[in-house]
């Protein structure tokens, strides 16, 4: 396939998940649309991949690329039927741009904590695989609050009720984190609204807290990857 990878910062790129690409042959065209470079159009393009990022949404007016933004993820979801991967604010942003809302989260999630499975993720081809309860990298401060019609809760956790979602059989997104790296801590950390929150929520010493966790549960986090690219992949091939 190839790819439109859609990013909302350098550093936020699909991380592990880009050795997966490589290793299926699939060519990828990135665009940076917090460093102003222009949506193309969907001709020629096989799948769409919208990745984090440190904004909100409901920032159009601070980043007015996101109104345009929800308007193609909407023409390739609901028009071209193209599959679709969301992650982090890509997961909110098909939520918007499907019909959804999003908001503040009550309690923001940063760190290394469990999500599970809803009854109607333990059966959804997208996340049949995936283990009951796993541990995964999360990092955000707002959440999907209602999901759009038509649309599936595939996982939650205690503080945040829309983990994971999916429309028809082609579209997949994610509040949590599955392309962490060993680096990704350092990384994002640079970002001063995510190092804000991480202070906030593990203390001054949050960043080596959590890069002493991913370095010390990588094999684990891999694994989530590969599965859940791996059962992505295969639904969008039968779709």
């Amino acid at each position: 396939m190839h790819i439109l990878i859609l990013q909302h910062a350098r550093v936020e790129h699909p991380g592990s998940l880009r050795p997966l690409l490589a290793r299926d042959g699939h060519k990828t065209t990135t665009i940076h649309l917090d460093e102003g470079e222009t949506l193309p159009t969907l001709d020629g393009f096989d799948a769409l991949w919208v990745m984090g990022g440190p904004m909100d949404v409901w920032e159009d007016d601070l980043h007015p690329w996101l109104k345009a933004e929800k308007t193609i993820i909407r023409e390739a979801v609901v028009n071209k039927k193209l599959p679709f991967l969301g992650l982090c604010l890509g997961h909110q942003l098909l939520a918007e741009a499907l019909g959804g809302s999003c908001g503040k989260s009550d309690v923001s999630e940063v760190g290394i904590m469990d999500v599970e499975l809803t009854d109607e993720g333990r059966k959804n081809p997208f996340t049949s695989d995936l283990p009951t309860r796993f541990e995964c990298l999360q990092w955000h401060g707002a959440e999907v609050k209602k999901l759009p019609d038509n649309a599936v809760n595939l996982a939650s956790s205690p503080a945040c009720k829309l983990q994971a979602m999916s429309w028809g059989d082609h579209a997949l997104s994610a509040q949590f984190h599955v392309e962490v790296e060993l680096d990704t801590v350092r990384n994002w950390s640079k970002i001063p609204a995510y190092s804000q929150s991480l202070e906030a929520a593990l203390g001054a010493k949050g960043a080596s807290t959590l890069e002493g966790q991913i370095a010390a549960g990588i094999g684990s986090f891999n694994t989530l990857a590969g599965s859940f690219y791996d059962k992505w992949q295969r639904c969008c091939q039968v779709a």
